[in-house]
């Protein structure tokens, strides 16, 4: 009994080990996206929190997240193989099949990011002035999540 718990015991920790790690090499193609997706998300959502009253306004903090967002912006298409890779993707198959309009929305994307960086160059910094510009790097996420991410 003691061998047969041993194993049982070893073969429910290597199973929680990868469902805890979600099963994805963070090398891989869609392991380094989601990282970057991830990173993205976390600093829009406190510029926007930032912006909507949920988080104290901080110029500087709003600034240096633009800069970072816009950079972010520019990474994660390089992670975006020619042929579908494996594993657990929130892409949908048309990522694939429409490579020139997911080319053409992630260009706006880094378009829009850029002009929230320059907007954030404007002294003094207020919500105000940042909201449109930030609207804007907002409905480009969605317009491509829209086409092109499964929900």
């Amino acid at each position: 009994m003691t061998v047969m718990y041993k194993r049982l015991t070893v073969i429910l920790l290597a199973t929680l080990s990868l469902v805890a790690c979600g099963g994805v090499d963070p090398n891989s193609p869609l392991g380094k996206r989601k990282a970057i997706f991830k990173a993205m998300l976390h600093t829009s959502e406190d510029m926007g929190g930032m912006l909507r009253g949920r988080v104290p306004f901080d110029g500087v903090k709003f600034a240096e997240g633009a800069v970072k967002l816009d950079g972010l912006a520019h990474e994660p298409w390089q992670h975006f193989p020619q042929i579908k890779d494996a594993g657990d993707s929130s892409a949908r198959p048309e990522v694939w099949e429409k490579q020139a309009r997911f080319q053409d929305l992630a260009r706006q994307l880094e378009g829009v990011t850029g002009e929230l960086v320059v907007a954030s160059r404007v002294q003094p910094l207020a919500p105000a002035q940042l909201k449109g510009p930030m609207d804007k790097v907002e409905a480009a996420c969605k317009a491509c999540h829209s086409e092109f991410r499964n929900h």
